[in-house]
């Protein structure tokens, strides 16, 4: 997560030439943003995925070293951020969403591979020769004897790859209106995250047969439908 947020606040000191932001803003900013994003991860994974655990040991609720960071409450939390950073200095919210939108799934794709190291957020047994090896104390309840399972950490993180090369394209070689970077940023990470829930192995809240962030990611995906279509802006882009 350090390294994915050092390589994400240089890309963004370079990419804000284009909105005239200093890069004293753009540190700021990035220390706002990403005290918001933890917080927020943080809340929502205490009190909306796992508050049956925290209330029994809310000591470890500042642990987040021990992870439980939840990718829509960092959202959620950093949009907040950037909106009161926004306030506070009088600059474009929507801008600065667009930039920043560029710049997280980039994070994202290399914040991922802490999923790797600490074995966690993986997939399905199977055979395949890219199969993760799994040791038994960090296997699920149920699937104990199995030993090698799918890298969805991998795999988001080579999706999420394509996601950022795609934004960026579109951020620097057309002008779009305010806002369109972040809109198809929630659109393909909904997209990603919707089906990498099809594999994912871990405890997380369910609805009937949608786990809590294959949800999320629906809903998110169907409100920004809903208001590319009441705002018109379908027709920007296929005339």
């Amino acid at each position: 997560m350090s390294v994915a947020i050092l390589v994400g606040l240089w890309l963004a000191v370079r990419l804000a030439k284009k909105i005239k932001i200093s890069a004293d803003e753009i540190y700021d900013l990035a220390m706002w943003s990403v005290v918001g994003g933890i917080v927020g991860a943080r809340a929502y994974e205490v009190f909306i995925i796992n508050w049956s655990y925290y209330a029994h040991n809310l000591s470890t609720i500042v642990k987040v070293w021990q992870g439980g960071l939840a990718i829509h409450g960092a959202i959620i939390g950093g949009a907040l951020a950037v909106w009161l950073w926004s306030k506070k200095h009088q600059a474009d919210f929507w801008q600065l969403v667009d930039l920043i939108a560029v710049v997280l799934p980039l994070g994202q794709t290399i914040g991922r591979w802490g999923n790797y190291f600490n074995q966690e957020l993986f997939g399905r047994p199977t055979d395949w020769a890219i199969g993760l090896p799994i040791s038994k104390v960090n296997r699920p309840v149920g699937w104990e004897n199995y030993t090698y399972f799918q890298p969805t950490f991998l795999y988001e993180s080579i999706l999420n790859l394509f996601l950022f090369l795609g934004l960026i394209l579109i951020y620097k070689k057309f002008k779009t209106p305010a806002g369109t970077i972040a809109i198809l940023y929630l659109l393909g990470y909904s997209v990603i995250r919707f089906f990498m829930e099809f594999v994912r192995l871990d405890l997380t809240p369910t609805f009937g047969w949608w786990r809590l962030p294959q949800l999320v990611s629906l809903i998110i995906f169907v409100l920004v439908i809903a208001f590319l279509v009441r705002k018109k802006v379908i027709n920007f882009f296929f005339g």
